[in-house]
């Protein structure tokens, strides 16, 4: 009868906190559980956003979501911010961020396949007022991006793209072509795209944490080609090792949500994956 009567209020309490029911009266064990203050781990991490998620969403939606999701770092895409926007229109930009206590920390991915693109891209960096780029290079254009990163002092990250592209597949293939190069040139950690290329993106964090300035998470439903990104959860890729990782190595950068699927109505699937892996982040190893 006790057990009958515990499940009874566990359902009520549910019912209610789903109907928005206020005032509830519980006893026994249930109201010891409701008072328990839970204890949250803090992380040397951060969790952010990338502007791709939104790459139909014009820059109101994503602050209102970011807002409603108490996110504060976004990564800029430039059909967010183009990158021949004026000063004007940039301030304009980091204003109206700011209003929703949101500030972009990063810009990219952007394609390079130019001296003149690279150029382009440090410059805009630079007025954006950051000192990170997200970028994918055209290998031959390496040595030139590493002149550009010992000249602005900015961090270089190159974007892995998985299975689909030629170069930069995985953690190992970006670091095949930077770690001759200066050390501010390192990665972007695409976990989905990392896993999609058969590896393991917790043992690629821990072999080349030094040179991972930026991550990008999402899940996957397979570990090849044919894996299509999904609710962080729902797929794959093992999200409490990585996390485990990230202590690990002490990974002080951030990892923003690259929601891939769903992309006419994303809303629901990133409310689902920010909060399943904050639970994460809150948890104990």
């Amino acid at each position: 009868m006790k057990q009958t009567r515990r499940l009874f209020i566990r359902e009520g309490l549910a019912g209610a906190i789903l109907l928005g029911t206020g005032n509830l009266v519980v006893a026994d064990d249930v109201s010891e559980t409701v008072k328990a203050k839970v204890t949250r781990v803090v992380n040397p991490f951060h969790l952010g956003m990338a502007g791709f998620t939104f790459s139909r969403f014009d820059i109101d939606i994503t602050l209102k979501t970011m807002q409603r999701l108490d996110l504060h770092y976004l990564s800029v895409k430039d059909f967010h911010l183009p990158l021949n926007s004026t000063d004007k229109q940039i301030e304009d930009f980091k204003d109206k961020c700011a209003s929703y206590n949101v500030i972009g920390y990063i810009v990219g991915p952007i394609n390079m396949h130019s001296e003149a693109e690279v150029d382009e891209a440090f410059e805009y960096a630079k007025r954006v007022g950051v000192k990170k780029i997200i970028g994918v290079p055209d290998v031959e254009l390496l040595p030139y991006v590493d002149k550009r990163v010992k000249e602005y002092d900015f961090n270089y990250a190159i974007h892995l793209h998985g299975p689909d592209k030629n170069v930069y597949k995985d953690a190992a293939s970006v670091w095949k072509f930077t770690k001759d190069l200066d050390p501010r040139i390192g990665m972007c950690l695409d976990v989905g795209h990392d896993f999609r290329n058969g590896c393991d993106p917790s043992l690629d964090l821990q072999k080349y944490h030094t040179r991972v300035f930026d991550m990008h998470i999402k899940d996957e439903t397979e570990a090849s080609r044919m894996g299509v990104c999904t609710i962080i959860g729902r797929g794959l890729i093992n999200f409490p090792a990585l996390i485990r990782t990230m202590r690990k190595v002490n990974y002080t950068g951030m990892c923003s949500l690259e929601y891939e699927a769903d992309k006419k109505d994303p809303f629901l699937g990133i409310a689902e994956s920010i909060g399943y892996f904050k639970a994460l982040c809150d948890t104990p190893s």
